[in-house]
């Protein structure tokens, strides 16, 4: 039976065998009986390296990259939102992160995160993908109008502005 670790892009916790390709640590949350304790043990949410679909998904939950692993993408990460230091940016990622906000789908960069009907579903060039623990199920036009945007507005203001690229690290199931 899988451990409940790994994080949906609304921030739950769920159990599943199956694999993802970033990590993520929100300090530690099990106890020894491998049973969830708390949801969050610090404001500090940071992704590595295994416990995500994918790097959007980290996003969507409101991780940001690690300043000791990860330290080139961190100190861009930081300087794409004007933050001093990982305590100033942990602060505002604390603040911002589960609150559901109103967005037109047309504004929104792609490794954003919607809900619609429920699901969350990645913005990905002029379609939307449903999430799966085990990659991008069904494809669906973007379309128009208004969804509730998942990833806080400081992830997607640096997704907007270009992260790694185009788009952040995604699961190969994202791609067409």
């Amino acid at each position: 039976m899988p451990r409940q670790n790994r994080v949906s892009p609304l921030g739950e916790l769920i159990a599943t065998p199956a694999r993802g390709l970033v990590y993520g640590n929100r300090g530690c949350l099990h106890d020894a009986q491998g049973r969830i304790r708390r949801h969050h043990a610090t404001r500090r949410w940071i992704a590595c390296e295994l416990f995500f679909l994918d790097e959007a998904t980290a996003f969507a939950a409101g991780h940001r990259p690690c300043a000791l692993c990860r330290r080139e993408d961190y100190d861009r990460f930081r300087a794409l939102l004007g933050e001093p230091g990982a305590d100033a940016l942990d602060a505002r990622l604390h603040e911002e992160r589960g609150r559901l906000r109103d967005a037109e789908l047309a504004s929104l960069p792609d490794g954003a995160f919607v809900l619609l009907e429920g699901e969350p579903w990645l913005v990905r060039g002029d379609a939307l993908r449903r999430w799966t623990p085990a990659g991008y199920a069904e494809r669906r036009a973007r379309g128009t109008g208004t969804a509730q945007l998942i990833t806080a507005p400081s992830l997607a203001a640096v997704l907007a502005q270009g992260w790694s690229g185009a788009v952040p690290l995604l699961h190969p199931s994202a791609e067409d």
